[in-house]
Parts: C-alpha cells; sequence; structure tokens
C-alpha cells in the first residue's frame, strides 16, 4: 500500500510540475487519497466474519455402552424309540424317563426348554470385566418348569494392562473338569457326563477365584471356542480359589470353605492343538434336607467330599478326543445297611468327534461312552449310581443362529437309594435338540 502511495504521489507531483499545478491543491489530493485508504480498512475490519474457536464436546464413557448381550434357547424331545421309560438322569434332564417310584409312572418324554439364557457382559472399565447369566428355563424338582434363576453372577478384577492375572468373585463356575467348563452351547453331548458333573451340581457356586494365564494363551482360548472346535472358553491356565461347597442359589450350611485348584495348557503341535490337565477339590458337604426318614449317616454334620481329576483334549482339526478320569471320596446311599457312608468313587469318559467344514455349514459326528461308579450327594439319600452309558450322535450347524443336534443312547444305569433300593435300569432311545443362538 505504502509502494502505492509512493508512485501515486510522483505521478501527482509530475503531472502538477507539468501542469503548473498549484501546492496546495496537491496537498488536498495527497490527504483525500489518505483518507481513502483508512476507510476501506474500517469497512473490511467491519465486515470481515468473526472467527470463534471450535469447542471439541467431551464424551463421557458410560459403563452402559460397554455391556453386550447374546444368548442361546435349547429346545428338547426325548420321545423317540424309547425302550424303556425308568432309564432317566435327574441331574441330565428332567424330561428324560420318570423318576417317579410308582411302578405305572408316565414318563416326562415331551417337548422341553432345556436352557434360555440371556448373558450381559462388558468390560466396564479398564481393570473390571463383568458378567451376568440369568436361566428363564430352571425346572426344580417341584415339576413346575421355566423359573428365571440366576447362573452366574460375577466381576473380574484384573491387576496388569495384559488382563493376565484376574481375581473373580462371585457365583460362577467352579474350575474343575474340562467338559464342567465348557458352555452347553458349544458342548456336542446333550448332557455333561455323570462321573465328573457329580462333583457340583450346575457346575456354580459362590466364592473368590484366581485366574491367570498369558495374553497368547487367552486368545488361543478364545479362537478355539469362536473357531467351533469346542472350547472349554477362558479359566486360566493355573486357577485357584474358594467356594461354599453347597452348589449355587444355596445358603452355606457349614462354616468350612471348599478349595479348588486347576493347571491346563492347549499346546500348538504343527496342525494341531492338545490341552492336558489336572484339577483337584477338596472339602466338607452338609446334609440339609437330602436324606430321608431312617436313613443314617456316618455324620450328619460334615462329611468328607474330595477329587482330584485328569483331562485331555485333542482339538477336532478335523478329528478329535476329549476324555475326563476322576477319583475320590464322598456320600453315597448304602442299601445293604440303608445308610449313607463315605466311600471311594471313580469314572469319566472318552468322547471322540470329528469337524466337517461344508462351505458356511459345520457338521459334527461324535460318539461317547462313560462310566461312573459313586453316589451325587445332592440327590436324595446321596444317591448311589453305576453308568455304563453309550451315545452316538451328530449336530449340524446350517447357519451360526441355528443348530440341530440327534442323539442315540443305549442306557445302563443302576441308581440306588431308600425308595428304590434295587433299581438297574437298562434302555435305548433316540434324543433330538434344537439350538438358537443370538
Amino acid at each position: 500500500m505504502r509502494k502505492f502511495l509512493v508512485v501515486a504521489l510522483f505521478l501527482a507531483a509530475g503531472l502538477t510540475h507539468a501542469q503548473e499545478v498549484n501546492k496546495d491543491e496537491i496537498k488536498k489530493e495527497v490527504v483525500r487519497i489518505l483518507d481513502s485508504i483508512n476507510k476501506a480498512k474500517e469497512t473490511a475490519i467491519i465486515t470481515a466474519p468473526k472467527i470463534e474457536p471450535i469447542l471439541q464436546k467431551e464424551e463421557k464413557d458410560h459403563w452402559y455402552d460397554k455391556i453386550s448381550l447374546r444368548g442361546y434357547v435349547q429346545i428338547r424331545y426325548n420321545g423317540l424309540f424309547s425302550t424303556n421309560d425308568k432309564v432317566s438322569c435327574e441331574q441330565c434332564d428332567r424330561s428324560w424317563g420318570t423318576t417317579s417310584t410308582e411302578p405305572d409312572a408316565k414318563s416326562n418324554n415331551g417337548f422341553f426348554i432345556r436352557r434360555a439364557r440371556l448373558v450381559f457382559s462388558g468390560q466396564i472399565h479398564p481393570n473390571i470385566y463383568f458378567y451376568f447369566q440369568p436361566d428363564f428355563a430352571s425346572s426344580p424338582s417341584t415339576g413346575i418348569n421355566n423359573f428365571v434363576q440366576i447362573r452366574d453372577i460375577f466381576f473380574d478384577f484384573s491387576f496388569d494392562p495384559k488382563r493376565e492375572y484376574r481375581v473373580r468373585v462371585g457365583q460362577s463356575k467352579i474350575p474343575y473338569g474340562f467338559e464342567n467348563m465348557q458352555s452347553s452351547s458349544v458342548r456336542l453331548a446333550l448332557d455333561r457326563n455323570d462321573a465328573m458333573n457329580s462333583a457340583i451340581l450346575n457346575e456354580r457356586d459362590l466364592g473368590v477365584f484366581f485366574y491367570w494365564a498369558p495374553s497368547k494363551i487367552r486368545e488361543r482360548f478364545e479362537m478355539l471356542v469362536k473357531d467351533g472346535y469346542k472350547g472349554s472358553g477362558d479359566y486360566g491356565v493355573f486357577a485357584f480359589g474358594v467356594y461354599n461347597g453347597q452348589i449355587a442359589n444355596k445358603l452355606d450350611s457349614n462354616r468350612d470353605l471348599n478349595v479348588v485348584a486347576r493347571v491346563t495348557y492347549p499346546f500348538v503341535i504343527g496342525s494341531q492343538i492338545i490341552e492336558p490337565g489336572i484339577q483337584a477339590y477338596s472339602g466338607k458337604w452338609a446334609f440339609t434336607n437330602e436324606i430321608s426318614t431312617g436313613v443314617a449317616i456316618d455324620n450328619k454334620q460334615y462329611v468328607k467330599d474330595q477329587r482330584v481329576g485328569a483331562t485331555f483334549v485333542l482339538y477336532p482339526r478335523p478329528f478329535g478326543i476329549q476324555t475326563e478320569y476322576n477319583i475320590g471320596k464322598g456320600p453315597r446311599y448304602d442299601k445293604t445297611t440303608n445308610s449313607v457312608d463315605v466311600t471311594n468313587i471313580n469314572g469319566g469318559y472318552v468322547l471322540l468327534n470329528y469337524k466337517l467344514d461344508l462351505g458356511k455349514q459345520l457338521l459334527y459326528p461324535f460318539a461317547k461312552f462313560q462310566y461312573y461308579d459313586g453316589g451325587k450327594k445332592y440327590e436324595k439319600d446321596a444317591r448311589s449310581y453305576v453308568v455304563r452309558d453309550y451315545e452316538i450322535g451328530i449336530e449340524w450347524q446350517p447357519l451360526k443362529a441355528l443348530e440341530f443336534t440327534a442323539e442315540y443312547v443305549i442306557a445302563d444305569r443302576t441308581f440306588e437309594d431308600s425308595a428304590l433300593p434295587i433299581n438297574r435300569q437298562q434302555g435305548n432311545l433316540l434324543r433330538l435338540q434344537a439350538q438358537f443362538n443370538f
């Protein structure tokens, strides 16, 4: 602008000299030009848009934004080709056979909602994980079905950024056994084996547990479930904890806490993954209303309850093997003395399976044999069992949201208490299940 003014002055001076203009007129012209420049500046400042700083709104993290919802429903039918309706399993499926002591009792083999579960879970804080699972198809012994009952409700507190070290507080699965840890939505056989599952009814109790696993192995645990290899889920490489010992959703009946420990590790060997493991627990069982009138107990207050078990899993890539066995001591009904004694227990199972990928569909043929010789402390009179069952089945997943399972059972089950002191039942049947995942 100044250069422009100088040039204008020179031109004006030259023009004035040439035309011999009066000096006063030159001064007036210069003043006029300067006034025009100043007015132009003021106008520009007034009309220029105001530029205000853009303030970014701080977004708050809400815990409920981090909660996810999923679930599954299982519908069963056990009424096909049954040769003996008195073959049953109280801990397995109440729609299978009949547990009535009446000689002409009819079976329960109709359509049945086995499970209807919702899972609310999420990492609500960098160090806190939340898990809540109610079941809307619980079946108490009253015969009225589809009650709502809490299965799991716990918090995991982690101590490091990778969450390799965790403490779990609440009601959750007791880390004992592979098939016990395996979700029912993932398991091939329709029911868990009697031998390992008789340790903890519904696999759960209230307690505090420590879990440790390297982040790489935690990812492997997740992959073995997510990619359809029928994994058990992430319950740590090492687990240790204490719990009530009186099963889930039931008050503790003694001051003795049960202690449990488990070690397992999924190894990668070439294209295969194997997972050996060992687990054990020790405690005392307190009877409440499980004992019939007239049945004697060695110690009415506390009964020894201890077990140790071993696991070996070869994941189906494509052929798989899953086997477990446990031994220990626990309460068991003795029909010769009409009493409950602490006796040795033992039993396990072998499951052979195959994973067949058909595009987006999955097919799993399987065969299972199980054996158990022992009592079940949470059943009437610590019911005595000798079980030899064969199961042959197939699971078909046409969609991730839909699964069908057909399982043919060849059963030989002896289950005796004070009402049925002599009770060996043998029979076969076809069991069907439809499962919906969401």
